[in-house]
């Protein structure tokens, strides 16, 4: 589908009183310069090598003479040398020259000591038919007039030595391909005719074409491995022979008649090219390795062409033409509506025109064939695409076709003008859809011509005058502007609009890119200018920017720039500025604006109106496809112009979620509903299915305009819209169904649209199944017709046996019986007994079946039913007014209570019946000393019980550590000062005990007890402060290293491997894994599913698990558990720290109270030092990034893609728990300041 189009073109004239003709030329890429050769000639026995330095203009000065030097013919054989090879070595700037006299010649540019600038460094004597370097120019391949195939170095030294024998037509390599039985093996078509009588009776002997000139032809293939020589055998018929790199005969052809002696291996290697001429016709016929036929095609000449071709004049003219082709797409416009997808491409001499909007016509086939009276040279579509322009050598024509009507026509000639004839055209193209512009080339000024139609003539509007030539005209994407792009690369508008003729056309720089680039693009964004344009290295620019630098091609529209990778990925870039343009990165999963591809595939066209675009892939066939972002950008310009119909079909035509219809503009949908229902309704008629359209079984309480369907326009281009809150969400479905709901059940749409009511009460969450079977109630009541195929409808949407129980809980046996027989259920399936006890009971409905037994005073049975179903809060509700009953009921509640454990609810019930002696009891069993003291002492249990009662509790409290309950209990129930002060100096309470000694009139107890308490308790406190101490100074820097290693070496550390690549290792020692023992690595080991398909795999991986979570919770060091488990542990020591700071300031107040300065002032500045270790472990675990430090996410596979990868079992599932936790954004810890008093200073 692509044109070839030129880009460049330079004519270099020869000048001087007898120039020597131009005989070869080789490429220096190094110096993008042309190496040319002339001569020698008859009447001159001279080579000159000079150097074109392409700058893509004319110019004789540019030849840079390298070398000259006299080359006498030494055969006397041929009346003049004549050179066979000019090949340049780039690296070291050295040309190699073989001539057919038989000499090799260096020519070095640069010599160095000892070396002359031209040397014959070898010489077949001989002579030399042809030869040819290998593509990676190791290898030359030589042959001799001889009949002899040389293989020499790049140092001219020979490697092989070959003799080119008739007798190798009997070499044969495609005879056994080693499998198979023999009768099935191709022998060649001789021994098929044998056999098969369909093989025709006239084989090909090799006859020679008579317009064959006897040359020898070489071609490597693109990997040096082979070459092929196609050369003459005994002047009876042609034969390639193909030969390994070390000079091995592995085939010969089979003949072939009227082969000449053209001959090319494509570079892929698998197919040789080589030309057959016969009497009418002239055909590119392949040859596989093997030397089979492997297909042809016939050339397009007509036999005076042929005639023409056979007596050309081969005489050596005095210039030389250099012209530079791009590869590009006709297309016409990509701005909706006219976006028709109408691609022109060049065939001869047809012109082949596919609107692929309308008819997707893959090549080499198309839509219309132009038929055209000369090769075209370009052709050009207009906006609309109701006109292509053609321009050949000899004219340009104008021609229309109608793209509205139906059949499209074909298309007409419009006008043709002769008046370029002479003027060497280029390039046509459109601005609006009348407007036709040409450019031509001037040889003789060395300018080029700008031209525009008049109607049916085209006049010329003058040159186009700046320093450098021209290289290519365009028009930007909305057909608005002219543009042309120079030599030079700068990009240049044209002014068309200008009122004087008398001027040649004036041009203003828009933008200058780096090189001549072969494609340009330009599209106005926001009244700036962008022109994006595409290097033959694959750099896409966007005016200055580069953007890609593996991009292969492109296309742009209104909306999008659109272009395809190497990576075969398809991307979208949002219009804006050249600097804020934002590409995807390589993430085809998660983002919207890339996906992936087939291999080698580039962009044809883009249709927005479509949302499709067309990629042609390497071997011609033409794909299109619906890429995401153009058909979610159609769908929220359709939400957004309230066009919920077109957004609708494209969602259902491209399986978009319909929730977007919603989502994307919550109020906008909402405030359209009834427009939106009656566009619909209008648009499908009477049997059209709403509930189908929108209210479907994809509607869900998310916004997948956020999640699913995520906006990528930045927010400054965004139209302003509502966005749903976390409430609405989760209640969105039953907001789109009561607002359809709104409108359906509108008199005018009631009655033809029953089954959409219907769906919109189903599709509520939880269903609204009652309401659902009401109408169909309703419905059945009044005997209309529809109720059996409304029953039909509700048993299609919802569960059927839910259905039928809710049909029963309508207690509506009519309409049950009706579910039942849609359903195909039994009528045994009734309950037989139809009363509403029975019936709510039956289906699970235990309150309301309650209340039916209290409806028929069976308190009994209540009892026994509550206590059944343990609905004992339905039965206080119901007998909150009858206070004998609400106490029978609470007394059932308490006993339930109580052996259910709940004792406080157990206690609280007892004590509403006034049951103390069962209530304290359960006061005790739930620690509340209080309750249960009180209740005691009112039950009127005896003093030694209430003591023992008492006693209990100071031990539990003791053992939890609640020393102020304790010191309390033992105060007001045993009166024992000494031992409550006690308790309270163990828990730090110094205040309260001084308090309640010196109540009670006992101060000699501050000094008996107090003080010996403040003591030991602040030497334990220092004994404990310097244990966190010594934790962090331990654990800390080992989790240091533990990250270190672990981002320096990820592999060795999640594999074990901690002492590094250090270690000593015997040499009789394999480290790599085998099949058998291999469990994968730590990116590898989660990627596939594991199972068990019996018991004893069930026990094994259970066993394995406990093993690891005892691993896990040991946290043993040079394990992989060893860093979640040291941040843990700093981590619950912070909490501790944290949580001790009252207790810690209630003892330094203490200490100090008592005069004990000193041991004060060591508790706080331990506790000081602790809390900054603290601050510091903090800083280093929680560094400020949102890099995971390790580097390595156990999360995510090799491609950052998360959430992809199935949890493991067994011990394994341990490990990824643990990695989870390790790897996972932690919330640094806070760690509270410690006001250190300030009396210690």
């Amino acid at each position: 589908m692509r044109n070839l189009k030129i880009v460049a073109r330079s004519l270099l004239r020869f000048s001087g009183e007898d120039p020597l003709p131009i005989t070869a030329t080789a490429w220096d890429p190094a110096s993008n310069a042309l190496i040319c050769a002339f001569g020698p000639s008859e009447s001159r026995a001279t080579i000159e090598l000079k150097r074109l330095h392409y700058t893509r203009n004319g110019a004789e000065d540019r030849l840079e003479s390298i070398a000259a030097w006299d080359a006498p013919c030494p055969l006397p054989s041929l009346t003049h040398d004549s050179i066979l090879s000019l090949h340049h070595f780039s690296d070291s700037s050295t040309s190699c020259l073989i001539l057919a006299g038989g000499d090799i010649i260096l020519v070095r540019e640069n010599p160095v000591q000892n070396e002359e600038l031209v040397e014959i460094v070898g010489s077949v004597d001989t002579g030399i038919s042809a030869a040819a370097w290998s593509p990676d120019e190791e290898l030359l391949a030589i042959t001799t007039l001889a009949d002899t195939l040389l293989l020499m170095s790049r140092d001219i030294e020979n490697i092989a030595s070959v003799t080119l024998a008739p007798e190798d037509v009997n070499v044969s390599s495609h005879v056994s391909v080693g499998w198979g039985k023999k009768e099935t093996q191709f022998k060649g078509k001789r021994a098929r005719a044998l056999q098969d009588p369909t093989v025709p009776e006239t084989i090909d002997e090799g006859v020679l074409s008579p317009c064959d000139d006897r040359c020898v032809i070489i071609s490597w293939r693109g990997d040096g491995a082979y070459f092929a020589v196609n050369k003459v055998e005994e002047e009876r018929r042609r034969m390639i022979r193909v030969y390994s790199r070390e000079g091995q005969l592995d085939s010969v052809s089979e003949p072939v008649d009227g082969l000449e002696g053209a001959l090319s291996w494509r570079p892929s290697g698998n197919l040789i090219a080589g030309v057959c001429r016969s009497s009418d016709k002239i055909e590119v016929v392949f040859f596989e390795r093997n030397g089979l036929r492997h297909g042809q095609f016939d050339l397009r000449f007509t036999v005076e062409e042929l005639e023409r071709l056979t007596v050309a004049d081969t005489r050596a003219v005095g210039a030389l033409q250099i012209l530079e082709y791009a590869s590009v797409v006709a297309a016409g416009s990509t701005a909706p509506p006219n976006d028709f997808g109408m691609v022109a491409s060049i065939d001869g001499l047809s012109l082949k025109l596919t609107p692929l909007r309308l008819a997707n016509v893959p090549p080499p086939m198309a839509f219309h064939t132009l038929a055209l009276e000369h090769k075209a040279i370009d052709v050009a579509v207009s906006e609309t695409g109701n006109k292509v322009a053609v321009l050949s050598d000899n004219d340009i024509a104008l021609y229309a076709l109608d793209l509205s009507k139906r059949p499209i026509p074909k298309p007409i000639l419009l006008w043709k003008s002769n008046v370029i004839k002479t003027r060497c055209p280029r390039h046509v193209t459109f601005v609006g859809d009348e407007r036709l512009f040409c450019l031509t080339d001037n040889w003789d000024e060395e300018e080029s011509c700008l031209w525009r139609s008049e109607g049916p003539e085209l006049l010329p509007l003058g040159p186009i005058i700046e320093t450098v030539g021209a290289s290519s005209l365009l028009s930007d994407v909305d057909f608005m502007a002219l543009y042309v792009q120079f030599q030079d690369g700068s990009l240049h508008l044209i002014d068309t609009h200008g009122d004087s003729t008398d001027l040649p056309p004036q041009t203003s720089l828009v933008h200058k890119f780096p090189s001549l680039v072969p494609e340009v693009k330009v599209v106005t964004v926001e009244g700036q200018t962008l022109a994006f344009a595409l290097t033959k290295s694959g750099v896409l620019y966007a005016n200055g920017r580069a953007l890609v630098r593996n991009c292969t091609s492109f296309a742009v529209t209104s909306a999008h720039l659109i272009f395809t990778t190497t990576q075969h990925l398809l991307k979208f870039v949002h219009l804006a500025g050249a600097d804020e343009l934002e590409i995807p990165l390589d993430e085809p999963q998660k983002d919207e604006r890339c996906r992936s591809i087939e291999r080698g595939a580039k962009i044809i066209t883009v249709m927005p109106t479509t949302y499709s675009v067309v990629l042609q892939m390497p071997r011609g066939n033409l794909e299109t496809i619906y890429p995401r972002a153009l058909v979610l950008a159609a769908i929220r310009r359709s939400i957004e112009a309230e066009q919920y119909f077109e957004a609708f079909l494209a969602c259902r035509n491209q399986r978009v979620d319909m929730n977007i219809l919603h989502d994307h503009d919550p109020e906008r949908f909402l405030s359209n509903i009834e427009s939106t229902s009656t566009c619909f309704l209008r648009n499908y008629g009477k049997s059209v299915r709403l509930g189908d359209i929108v209210i479907t079984n994809e509607d869900r309480n998310e916004d997948v305009s956020e999640t699913m369907y995520k906006e990528t326009l930045k927010a400054k281009d965004l139209v302003e819209k509502s966005k749903l809150s976390q409430a609405q969400v989760e209640n969105k479905v039953n907001r789109i169904s009561d607002a359809f709901l709104a409108v359906l059940e509108e008199p005018k749409y009631k009655d033809e649209h029953l089954q959409n009511i219907i769906t919109a009460h189903v599709s509520k969450v939880p269903p609204a199944l009652e309401a659902g079977l009401e109408m169909i109630g309703r419905l059945q009541t009044a005997q209309d017709p529809l109720t059996d195929k409304a029953a039909e409808h509700i048993c299609f949407l919802a569960d059927v046996n839910q259905l039928y129980e809710t049909s029963l809980g309508l207690y509506n046996l009519d309409l049950a019986l009706l579910i039942a027989q849609q359903s195909q259920k039994s009528l045994q399936d009734l309950p037989p007994i139809r009363r509403q006890f029975q019936i709510d009971d039956q289906l699970g409905r235990r309150a309301k079946a309650l209340a039916h037994l209290n409806e028929l005073q069976a308190h009994d049975e209540v009892q026994e039913y509550v206590q059944k179903h343990a609905l004992y809060s339905e039965a206080l509700a119901m007998y909150q007014y009858d206070n004998a009953r609400l106490k029978e009921i609470m007394q059932l509640y308490a006993d339930y209570l109580r052996t259910t454990n709940k004792n406080k609810d157990a206690a609280l019930a007892y004590e509403y019946l006034g049951d103390h002696a069962s209530a304290w009891p359960c006061y005790r069993a739930a620690n509340l000393w209080r309750e249960a003291l009180s209740s005691a002492t009112l039950a009127s249990v005896p003093a030694s019980e209430l003591e023992t009662l008492a006693s209990s509790l100071i031990e539990d409290f003791t053992e939890s550590k609640d020393y102020f309950a304790a010191a309390t209990i033992t105060l007001d129930y045993f009166s024992d000062p000494a031992s409550a002060a006690r308790l309270l100096c163990r828990g730090a309470h110094f205040a309260e005990a001084v308090r309640i000694v010196t109540l009670r009139r006992q101060p000699d107890l501050i000094a008996e007890v107090i003080d010996p308490g403040l003591i030991e308790r602040s030497a334990d406190m220092t004994e404990f402060l310097a244990d966190m101490k010594g934790q962090l100074q331990a654990q800390v820097p080992r989790l240091r290293d533990l990250r270190l290693k672990k981002a320096e070496d990820p592999m060795a550390f999640f594999e074990g491997i901690m002492d590094g690549a250090d270690a000593n290792i015997p040499d009789n020692i394999s480290l790599a894994p085998t099949d058998t023992t291999s469990g994968g690595t730590f990116m590898t080991r989660y990627t596939h599913q594991t199972g068990t398909v019996n018991t004893q795999a069930t026990r094994k991986t259970s066993k394995n698990k406990r093993r690891e979570e005892r691993k896990r919770a040991r946290g043993k060091k040079g394990t992989v558990y060893e860093e979640e488990y040291l941040t843990n542990s700093i981590e619950r020591l912070i909490e501790r720290i944290n949580s001790m700071q009252d207790e810690i300031e209630r003892l330094i107040e203490g200490l100090v109270k008592r005069g004990m300065r000193e041991r004060a002032d060591a508790v706080s500045n331990a506790v000081n030092e602790v809390i900054e270790r603290c601050r510091d472990a903090v800083k280093e675990m929680y560094p400020q990034t949102d890099e995971a430090v390790g580097g390595v996410s156990v999360g995510a596979d090799a491609n950052g893609v998360e959430g992809e990868m199935l949890r493991p079992t067994g011990g394994d599932a341990t490990l990824w728990d643990s990695l989870q936790e390790v790897e996972k954004k932690r919330e640094a810890p806070v760690v509270k300041a410690f006001a250190r008093l300030s009396l210690l200073g």
